[in-house]
């Protein structure tokens, strides 16, 4: 299973294009818009989320509530296309055109310079265009098709805010895979901690009054995967190892862990490793687990727990030093709208980045081609490896 995606900030839509789908699952376009929806919500958006409302189109692959088995397309619209259709349009401007003027000026922290040095641009508005986390939205409709073969399959998957600006949520181990997705669905910052919510809030608000932007960690938890999912045969087959590269492909995203992560090195490996337990009930499972679901680039049939550290948005109000590239002259970075923190709408994204994941893992190793046969191979997977 794959996808392609298309499309530019302010361009006339996003689209993705999925490939290797299973036929005859049910797939509905609210199920997909409902994903996307979600993404837009969080204490400290910007203005754009109040502009558009992002609802998908299914353009191919669906019939009568069913995938086909073929290639499946998903279109975005931009409702905001109508005001920048004379700077975004395909067709060329008059030599005299006001809308030609050209960004010269990169923006510390984004994609500016670079893209213009390695594709040649003079006018960087051609990458900070598609650099955005714009881009995102495509990647969350493709995530929700992948949630939709994972919940068939009984795999859950969850994301929400660990942490914003310094202010930690403490670990909510006892909840329930459906009061975590509650809980953060009607928190303004996503998180499950309520006693820290308006202090994040707070730290939110100030950095917009400030001009400035904030960060933090968001988590996502995927229940219900069985063992053995992966490969510890190849680098390029470890699923821990294609999770981390999917979470730091999202914008801003600069690290990832799983568990215990980075307090592993802390430790000593009586600290560190998950003992293996057996029951008739539920097979092989381990006692804790602070290795986060894997081991040897495979699941364990635990939680897998997976973390990814936002740094702050580049784009900021209070703009930082930058250098024309025309002139080379010192100037303050141009300023695109933006959010004063995008944590709580990162922790959608990661979510459904690391849905697709853990779906095309699972495809991989089963049958796939119609839903029935997958959802067969998997369920007498899970009944072989606990008797096993």
């Amino acid at each position: 299973m794959r996808y392609l995606t298309a499309g530019e900030s302010h361009g006339k839509q996003l689209t993705t294009i999925i490939e290797g789908v299973p036929s005859n699952m049910p797939l509905l376009p609210d199920e997909i818009s409902e994903s996307l929806l979600r993404r837009q919500k969080g204490h400290g958006r910007g203005r754009r989320m109040q502009i558009e409302k992002d609802l998908v189109e299914i353009k191919s692959g669906i019939r009568h509530g069913y995938t086909l088995g073929s290639p499946i397309s998903l279109v975005i619209e931009n409702d905001d296309f109508k005001h920048w259709e004379g700077i975004m349009g395909e067709f060329p401007l008059e030599e005299n055109d006001e809308v030609k003027r050209q960004i010269t000026r990169p923006r510390p922290g984004h994609a500016d310079l670079n893209g213009a040095l390695k594709y040649g641009h003079r006018d960087m508005r051609n990458v900070l265009e598609r650099s955005s986390a714009r881009e995102t939205a495509a990647r969350v409709a493709a995530g929700a098709v992948a949630k939709k073969i994972l919940a068939l399959l009984d795999i859950q998957v969850v994301g929400y805010v660990r942490e914003i600006a310094g202010i930690r949520a403490e670990d909510q181990t006892n909840l329930t895979m459906k009061e975590r997705m509650e809980i953060s669905e009607a928190s303004p910052v996503r998180t499950l901690d309520k006693k820290i919510e308006q202090q994040m809030m707070d730290a939110i608000d100030k950095a917009k009054k400030d001009g400035d932007s904030i960060g933090g960690i968001t988590e996502v938890i995927v229940e219900g995967m069985p063992p053995g999912v992966g490969s510890y045969v190849h680098y390029d087959r470890k699923l821990d190892s294609r999770l981390a590269g999917a979470v730091v492909s999202i914008n801003a995203y600069k690290g990832v862990e799983f568990g215990i992560g980075f307090e592993a090195a802390r430790r000593n490996g009586s600290e560190v490793h998950d003992e293996i337990l057996w029951s008739e009930e539920k097979g092989y499972y381990r006692r804790t687990n602070r290795l986060g679901g894997f081991e040897g680039g495979m699941t364990t049939g635990m939680p897998i727990v997976i973390r990814g550290v936002m740094k702050p948005i580049p784009t900021l109000y209070k703009p930082l030093q930058s250098v024309d590239i025309e002139t080379k002259e010192p100037f303050q970075a141009s300023i695109e709208r933006s959010d004063s923190c995008a944590v709580p709408a990162a922790a959608v994204v990661m979510e459904h980045v690391v849905a697709w994941e853990i779906a095309r893992a699972i495809l991989e190793q089963f049958p796939h081609d119609q839903f029935s046969k997958l959802k067969k191979a998997v369920d007498e997977y899970r009944e072989e490896v606990r008797c096993f």
